[in-house]
Parts: C-alpha cells; structure tokens; sequence
C-alpha cells in the first residue's frame, strides 16, 4: 500500500474543559496515579501503558470498577499466546449479577418503541421481576449452566430480559433478528443445539405486517433438540400457536411461577464460562459460531462502555440495531453503566428519515448510535434534524457498521451543532467491541476515528508484515484482549480459529479491515479486505448468498462483491453462470432476488446482477472474491492475483474488460 499524505485535515470538535474533567476517564488515570503510581500524560501515554502492561491495565480495570468475584482471580494473564491466552484463572462471577448490582427498583433501565409499540419505559424493578420469572421458568425446563437458549426476536425489552435470565443461570445465549429467513437462522442455530427457541408470532416494518409463524415451524423442524418453543405474541395479540409444537406463549410461560416473584439468583460461573455465541458473516462456509464469555465480555464493556463512550449518570443511550448485529449485545452492556439505554424496533426510514430524529426528541436521547450508511440517508434525504426537532439533550452521536465519510462528519456538525461530541468506531463481532473509536478527551478530525481503544493493541501491518505509520495496512493485535473468542462452536481442533484469525500473520490476529494509523494517533478505516458485506449492521458472507443463489436450477456458478459506492453502503455486484440453453431475463433476475430475499435478508439483495462465462478461481477451488473486487475498482489483473495460482485464469479478462467499459 502506498504511504497517504500527513496533513491534518481540519478539527472539526475539542471537549471543553467541563467534559474533560466529568469524563470517567479522567477520574481513572487520577486513580491510576494515586493507586498504582501510574503516570500517563494525556491519552496516548495512557494507551501505551495500557498495551504494554496488559496484566497491570486489565488488573486495574477490575479493581476501578469493582468486579464482584464469587472466588478471586490467580494471576491476570497466564499464557500469553494467540490464541489460547488464559485470562483471570480461578475467577468465579457472573455477567448478570453486574448488570442489577445496586439498581434502584423505580429508576428507568429501558426506553423503548418501535411500530408495533408507542414509546414506554421498564424500570430496573420491573427488568428484574421479568428476567426472574424467565429464569425461574428456564430451570423448570431444565435449563442449566451451559445448555443453549435461542432467540429468534426483535430488539424489544423482553429480548434483554431473556438473555439476562440465561446468564443469571449459566445458560449460553444466542439470538437472530426476525428478519433473516429460515435457512440463514437454522445455519446458525443449529451448530449449537439449542435446548429452548424464544420467538416471536411475527413483526413490522415499513409499516407492513410479517408473519413468521411458518419460519418458526421451519426451525422447530431444523432443530431436533429444541425441547420447548417460547413464542411472544408481538404482531397479533391473539395469534394462534396451534400450528407449534412443544410450545407455550411468552406470557403464560413468564407467570408460570405465580403470583409471588422468584427470586433471582446468579451463578457463579468460571471467568471464561461462555456467555453468548455471535455469528460471523459465513464468507466460507457455515457462519462461524463466536463464543465469548462472561469475564472477558465483562471486563472489555466495562472499560469500553465507561471510558470510551463515556456513559454517565443521565445518559440515555441509543443505538439502532437488531438482535442479529452484535451492537445489540454491545448496548445491553451499556446497562453496566449508570445510563439507561433506548431499544427501537422497526424501519429508521419509514414513514420518514425522521423517525429516529423524532424518536431522540421523544425518548431524550444523549447518546445516538446508529450507522454510517443511516446518516448517508440522511444526506440524501436532505433531512435537518436539527432544525425540525428538540435536540438539546443530545449531547454525542455514535457512527458504525462501515466507515463514516468526510462529509458525513461535516453533515453531523452542521445540523447537530458545533458542540456535538461525533465519534466513529471500527471493531467487530469476534470481540463484540470496537478496535479503535471514540473518546471525550481528544478533539475530532474530519474523517477519522480519535484513537486506538485502551487495552487494544492495534497496528497496520504492511505488505511484509511491518508495523508502519501514516499508510494503509491490514488490522493487527499484537497482543491479547479478554473479549476475543473462548473457541469457536464445533471447531474441536481450534483450526478454523487458527485459519479465520492467524493463518497470515501466525500469532497475531488480523482482522479483515484496512486502517492506516496517523502520526497523530488517529485511525482511518478503508474497509474490509475479505469478503464480507455489512449491510445495515447486518454482516453477510458470501458463502450464505452462494447457498441462497445455487438454490436456484438455472444457476450453476455464481460470485458476489461488494462495491464501493460514494454515499452508500456499497453496490452488491452478482455475477452468474446459468445452465446452458438459460437466459438471464428478468423473469429470472426476480426469482435471484427474492431467493436472497428469503434466505438471507433484504439488505443482501444484490444491486445489480449479470451473466459471466465462469467464475474464477484457484486451484484450490476457492472463488476470487477479493481479487475480483480489486480489479473492477481500478486494480490491474495482474496485482489483484497471481495467475499461476489460478484454475483457469482467462477467467478474469471479463472483469479486466468490464472495469475498463466503466
């Protein structure tokens, strides 16, 4: 990669002095220098301490925040080695336990709304009441320490409450959102078999009705050690269940303990007991089954939650998500802080691009969380949020799921206000938290993200494996973090860890994103440099669209990649080949795109599809996404790939002719 030019581009935001001394932060590097003698002068001191004394950094952060160990921990760090580093050996503790520790029964834990449910709040005594009664009826089921329970649900308060009556048991926690098709949840679901289905009768969007009773029998039958289905009724408050077997409704299920409330109980579970499994995109293959757990998911939000976003006493925090996008997961952390949190659950543009504008006046959002391509949208849309809408207790505005323009940073300050505390993240669902993002201390540069996260030891490696600075390179850890995978779901021999994490840089993790580390600290995210394609947060692999595609009779071969395009997500390019004597009409380009439609998610439907000869490949048989993409964005097909390595290499003329048509 070639080295970018140094100059800074222009600050767009400085925290004032106020924010600077309230910040969390702050009141930790203070403790730091009292407690332990540590002296970090300013925020890049402080996150060289913190990668180069991980036992020092990680220990301090159990101890500011007070971690409450059943049995205390050995040593911090026991091996050091990627994978397989043991962290915290001999702890015993329990997620959920932090989660309600020294709650007030009637303060607000959760705002929420969505197009089935007008805006209401649920207090931290009623969270608890409804997560003991799950837990209560869980164990009836029997339901214990590592058995899996599987949601299949959107982003309401009850999702929450289930997942935290899981981890108050020691069960093992999974969910999709409602809007995946069958074969993309069974996919999932199914490498962990699970012993409980929570689900729903069905949902809205754009203001249409889907009924996913039908799925949910899918699943039933998917899922042979499935012992009891739980179903919401969400859409339709009389739906019938009769078509379900071994099911019984959310409402019955919740009182089947009576009127007097269980009381509700935390496991002590080792350090790395498996807390939930996340889901990567399946780009080859099966989607990988991330497990993580309780002390290191514990440990990693506590630090990121309070240091980096910052949540306070007050806050209200938001982020528009699904229950299949890790942020799901990375919000109800958000409720180990003294912040509420705000759940919503529907289309951000329907009926407008104001709806969640609207809903931050409505729920007095502090903290709006949403993605990169939502505020693209905006742009688009020529929406002001600030001036149709009471914005005075928004305070910061967060940006994910892919890489926030320059102008989007422009956009934000112009209609949200100069005092608007901007950050963009990068991380991922194989450690459900960001690498580099925000923090309230550092001003924010146009187009970057303000620093590398503490505890996280991110580089740029070049083409030779060199750690360089002020060029692009591919995202490395050089050393450990807590919240990376446990394992992954049926990999016994830990090689598809290896092969997903290590295979190119053995020892140290590679993430999958380019990023170029500035001298000033900052980072600059590029996007991905595999296959994935991110869609309003919803992470697709190639392999699940191939799956969906080759479904199909008339097409034999196909190849998909995920375009830049200015102001968007990105353009999905679908290449097939078709059996012989076919032709790609539009007959056939509807049958593609509702296939992908149903088996994988709306997002994924391609932009634009078109017919090819064959696809290439190696001689190992793997298809060339990457290289395919590189050279319809410019790239010469012989930089892109090496042909002797290629099973028919002629292959890539036609993408080589079709760049130069374009």
């Amino acid at each position: 990669m070639t080295a970018t030019s140094d100059t800074a581009p222009p600050v767009l935001w400085r925290p004032d002095p106020q924010r600077v001394e309230r910040s969390t932060i702050v009141r930790f590097t203070r403790w730091l220098a009292a407690e332990r003698g540590v002296s970090a002068d300013g925020y890049d001191a402080l996150w060289r301490w913190s990668v180069d004394d991980l036992e020092g950094f990680w220990a301090a952060i159990w101890e500011f925040f007070e971690v409450r160990a059943h049995t205390p921990y050995e040593r911090v760090l026991g091996r050091r080695e990627m994978p397989g580093a043991e962290w915290f050996a001999g702890a015993t503790l329990n997620y959920a336990e932090h989660i309600f520790g020294g709650r007030e029964d009637d303060a607000v834990a959760i705002r929420h709304a969505g197009e089935l449910r007008a805006l209401a709040e649920m207090t931290w005594g009623e969270l608890r009441e409804l997560t003991a009664r799950i837990a209560a009826g869980l164990r009836a089921e029997g339901v214990g320490p590592g058995d899996r329970v599987v949601a299949y649900v959107p982003n309401v308060p009850e999702a929450i409450a289930a997942f935290l009556a899981c981890a108050s048991i020691g069960a093992i926690w999974s969910s999709a959102s409602p809007d995946f098709g069958a074969r993309g949840v069974a996919d999932r679901f199914a490498q962990i078999e699970p012993k409980v289905l929570l689900a729903i009768d069905g949902y809205r969007y754009g203001g249409k009705d889907f009924d996913r009773r039908e799925v949910v029998a899918e699943l039933q039958a998917q899922l042979p050690t499935l012992q009891r289905t739980i179903v919401l009724r969400y859409l339709d408050a009389d739906a019938d269940l009769g078509g379900l077997g071994d099911t019984v409704a959310f409402d019955a299920f919740a009182a089947a303990a009576g009127e007097q409330v269980p009381p509700l109980t935390f496991a002590p579970v080792p350090f790395d007991q498996p807390l939930w499994v996340l889901y990567s995109s399946g780009t080859t293959g099966l989607p990988k089954a991330i497990v993580q757990g309780h002390g290191g998911i514990l440990l990693e939000h506590l630090k990121k939650l309070h240091l980096h976003l910052d949540a306070q006493e007050g806050d209200r925090v938001f982020w528009f998500t699904t229950t299949g996008w890790m942020m799901w997961n990375f919000l109800v952390g958000v409720l180990l802080t003294p912040a509420s949190i705000v759940l919503y659950d529907g289309n951000p543009g329907h009926p407008s691009m104001d709806t969640l504008w609207q809903l931050a006046e409505d729920a007095q959002i502090t903290t709006f969380g949403t993605s990169a391509s939502y505020i693209a949208a905006c742009m688009k849309a020529g929406i002001a949020p600030g001036a149709g809408h009471d914005l005075s207790a928004l305070h910061s505005v967060g940006s994910t799921g892919s890489p926030l323009a320059p102008e989007g940073f422009e956009w934000v300050y112009r209609h949200l206000g100069a005092d608007t505390w901007l950050f963009s993240t990068s991380g991922g669902t194989d450690v459900c938290t960001a690498f580099v993002g925000g923090v309230p201390t550092l001003p924010v540069y146009r187009g970057e993200l303000q620093c590398r996260a503490l505890g996280a030891k991110v580089e740029a490696f070049d083409a030779h494996g060199r750690s360089v600075v002020g060029e692009v390179g591919e995202l490395v850890l050089t050393e450990p973090m807590p919240s990376m995978p446990l394992f992954l779901w049926g990999d016994g021999d830990g090689s598809r860890y290896r092969e997903s994490y290590f295979d190119m840089y053995p020892g140290i993790w590679r993430h999958g994103d380019w990023i170029e580390i500035t001298p000033r600290g900052t980072a600059i995210i590029s996007g991905r440099s595999d296959s994935t394609i991110n869609r309003g947060g919803i992470r697709m692999g190639t392999a699940e669209i191939y799956r969906a595609v080759l479904a199909l009779e008339d097409v034999v071969d196909a190849l998909v990649v995920d375009l830049p395009k200015p102001g968007t997500d990105g353009w999905i390019a679908l290449f097939v080949v078709l059996r012989a004597g076919v032709e790609l009409d539009d007959a056939l380009v509807a049958a593609i795109r509702r296939q992908i439609r149903s088996d994988c998610s709306p997002r994924h439907v391609p932009d634009e599809i078109e017919r090819i000869a064959e696809v290439p490949r190696t001689l190992s048989g793997k298809a060339l996404e990457v290289p395919v993409k590189r050279i319809l964005t410019g790239t010469p097909p012989d930089r892109a790939a090496s042909r002797d390595a290629l099973a028919n290499p002629h292959a890539l003329d036609w993408f080589a002719e079709r760049a130069a048509r374009r």
